[in-house]
């Protein structure tokens, strides 16, 4: 079993990433958990409180719940992942079940900032994209899937987004084995990686 963990910023273009990489290796042989799944459930906070829940600090994740997750599935039990939604900032009743597969992938902004984590990684890939394309990305998915105002998403971003991929995302880019500028669109990059796993399982 091969733990992959894809990082990167917000927008970067991580999600894209992992769909052409999967794409590129046998069916069935690629499980995805996402760094999202496991921000704290904040479901009995009122309407102005969620509105200050900085999802881009390393602390709004419960790094434990996750960290256990990861250790069963590589005992090779399968794990129920949790399902997060930004608008009620709430974890579903219902779940994902992951099951174990040859390569497991672990993606999501601050997947490099937790040591317990890195330690169970056997390759690190950290996504890059200019600032600019990682911004006008933020706007449209916030404005399409968590209801923002383009205001609100802007203001989002300056208090949240630009500070913390500054303070605790860009600096963990020292720790990839592979970095992808461009996202998605770097078709070279993918095919490289996808051939190095290929290698490996």
């Amino acid at each position: 079993m091969l733990i992959i963990g894809i990082a990167g910023g917000s927008g970067s273009g991580k999600t894209t990433v992992v769909k052409e990489i999967t794409k590129r290796l046998p069916k069935n042989s690629v499980a995805v958990i996402s760094q999202d799944s496991y921000y704290y459930d904040n479901g009995d906070l009122s309407p102005e409180e969620k509105k200050k829940i900085n999802f881009d600090h390393p602390n709004s994740i419960e790094w434990e719940y996750l960290i256990q997750h990861v250790d069963q599935i590589k005992e090779g039990k399968s794990v129920e992942m949790p399902i997060y939604s930004y608008l009620t900032c709430a974890r579903s009743s219902e779940s994902i079940t992951v099951e174990p597969k040859k390569v497991v992938i672990i993606e999501g902004i601050l997947v490099l900032t937790s040591k317990e984590l890195l330690k169970r990684l056997d390759i690190i890939v950290y996504v890059d994209a200019d600032a600019d394309d990682r911004l006008m990305r933020i706007i449209k998915r916030d404005m399409l899937e968590r209801g923002r105002a383009l205001d609100q998403a802007l203001n989002h971003y300056n208090k949240f987004v630009k500070p913390m991929h500054l303070q605790f995302i860009e600096p963990t880019k020292r720790y990839a084995n592979i970095i992808i500028p461009q996202g998605g669109k770097n078709h070279v990059g993918i095919d490289i990686l996808a051939h190095k796993i290929k290698a490996s399982i």
